[in-house]
């Protein structure tokens, strides 16, 4: 499994510049989320800084995986939104496009995988048709993947119309067998959202994990911690990863804690090796199921 660190975990600094820094302290993956100062699919010179990025990215020997997860980037007056899941039509183009240029951007980096989530319902419509305009945006979404050779992962996120394991499930059920629909796990949802069995993560849900969050978190309430600060039996769900043959990035992932820069990427970091550690200590030989 690879240490790996988030860009909107450092969003006070240059990420590009920042890849050095982070790879001197032992991390080799990077969560790169499309945003205004990071990798912004609607400057005019994009074209020039997916090109450095890539340079930087190669040069360090970095993993890489694409998050289409900002704030404001796509309506400045509202958090997140348009979504997959926007009443409008005309709005649900706009993140449908988004995304596309996202999984242009993923294999122009040769990055795991685009990540993305479904977004939040804001109006009263029932659950069918609430399915119904997920499966028809999402859809297009996989099938320009699948043309474009780039993996999807999809994050139940609270408060959102696929909010667990379990809707997850429900939707890859739901879709058609040629759009195939990985998985994203932020560790810290999994406690928030009381998903782990004796603290562990069921081999149904390992088996598709593609890209991991790492954060910490307090049962029933959705608030990214530092690593060991909250509930989440971190150990027990890496350990479940490891032995599922998990080796893709465990991107540390808790946006409040940015304004701390490389000291906290430095502190996170040592967090990580001490949980490696324990886990390689116990020697269970993992399974080789997926990267």
């Amino acid at each position: 499994m690879l240490p790996g660190y988030s860009t909107n975990t450092i969003s006070e600094l240059d990420g590009i510049d920042s890849v050095e820094d982070l790879a001197s302290m032992g991390y080799s993956s990077l969560a790169i989320t499309l945003d205004r100062h990071v990798l912004n699919p609607y400057r005019v010179d994009f074209e020039e800084h997916v090109t450095r990025w890539a340079d930087m990215l190669h040069r360090c020997g970095f993993a890489s995986v694409i998050e289409t997860g900002a704030r404001y980037l796509l309506d400045s007056q509202q958090k997140h939104e348009p979504t997959l899941m926007s009443q409008d039509p005309t709005a649900r183009q706009k993140r449908i496009d988004f995304l596309r240029s996202s999984i242009d951007v993923a294999s122009s980096l040769k990055s795991t995988c685009v990540s993305l989530w479904s977004g939040v319902v804001r109006d009263s419509a029932v659950e069918e048709t609430l399915w119904k305009r997920l499966l028809s945006s999402i859809e297009p979404v996989l099938e320009y993947a699948h043309e474009k050779n780039v993996a999807v992962a999809l994050e139940p996120e609270p408060g959102m119309f696929i909010d667990s394991l379990h809707r997850y499930e429900k939707l890859t059920k739901r879709l058609m067998p040629v759009h195939p629909l990985s998985l994203t796990i932020d560790t810290g949802h999994l406690v928030c959202m009381g998903e782990l069995h004796s603290g562990r993560l069921d081999s149904q849900w390992t088996q598709k994990v593609i890209n991991v969050h790492l954060d910490d978190m307090r049962a029933c309430r959705h608030d990214h911690l530092p690593l060991g600060t909250g509930d989440v039996p971190l150990e027990s769900i890496l350990q479940s990863l490891f032995e599922a043959g998990y080796k893709g990035g465990l991107h540390v992932e808790i946006p409040r804690q940015s304004h701390l820069g490389l000291a906290f990427a430095r502190t996170s970091k040592a967090a990580i090796d001490r949980l490696l550690e324990r886990i390689q200590t116990k020697r269970v030989v993992p399974r080789t199921l997926h990267t």
